[in-house]
């Protein structure tokens, strides 16, 4: 790959945002993977970073997690991030990288303007939730911000709900990754990587770890999805 130090650099950093800011590094990743490979391979290589990623979150904030959100948000989020993965090998590339813009934008206005925004805290909400965050991270690679807003109506402590979203992903990007695989998006020339993501979200979520113990999570929140929305732009022009 052309520029693979700058890739990497990237991967870093958006594992950092993605650690901080409580959605996961996809959010970030699969844009920024988006310039460097074509966009199936992307979600390939993104479902595989992830499996590593969320075995290093559990790893660092291991201190409990909620047992029956990983079962009310976790299992239909399964369900629909298969249904999601198989679905995406009908659609053409360009479209899906357009849907990837416009639900970045629209994820990170929603959540910049409503900043209140409040998703009452029942069974029926976390599984509706699950559903369409599993559904967009098969389909578009990245759903974090959907199950983020879900949990956060839920008031779990800092280390519970990353853990708790980090067993949830690991689900999630375990079955999504199995599809893939079957879909042809996994690439024995694009496996050199997995060894460096590895190391990427070892590290990444480490600092991030730090800069959650001297920032406030909330401050840091509102640039992440200012970057977000940026990110957002910034695929859609690269596609219109």
């Amino acid at each position: 790959m052309e520029h693979l130090y700058l890739f990497i650099l990237l991967a870093l950093l958006a594992e950092i945002l993605g650690t901080v800011g409580g959605f996961g590094s996809s959010l970030f990743f699969v844009p920024i993977a988006s310039y460097f490979l074509d966009f199936h391979s992307v979600l390939g290589i993104t479902a595989m970073f992830h499996v590593s990623s969320n075995i290093t979150k559990i790893a660092f904030f291991r201190k409990g997690f909620d047992k029956k959100m990983v079962l009310s948000l976790g299992i239909p989020a399964v369900i629909f991030v298969i249904i999601g993965a198989y679905l995406s090998q009908f659609f053409d590339t360009k479209y899906l990288e357009i849907a990837l813009g416009f639900f970045l934008i629209s994820m990170s206005l929603i959540l910049l303007i409503f900043k209140k925004l409040i998703i009452k805290p029942t069974t029926n909400n976390s599984i509706t939730g699950g559903a369409f965050s599993g559904f967009a991270a098969g389909l578009l690679g990245t759903g974090g911000a959907i199950r983020g807003i879900t949990m956060a109506a839920f008031n779990l402590r800092m280390e519970v709900f990353i853990a708790t979203s980090a067993i949830i992903d690991l689900g999630i990007d375990s079955s999504r990754s199995v599809v893939y695989y079957f879909n042809g998006y996994i690439h024995k020339h694009d496996l050199y990587l997995i060894p460096i993501l590895l190391v990427v979200s070892v590290v990444g979520t480490y600092i991030g770890k730090k800069i959650l113990e001297k920032i406030s999570e909330e401050r840091f929140k509102g640039i992440v999805l200012i970057l977000v929305l940026i990110t957002g732009i910034i695929t859609l022009s690269k596609i219109i």
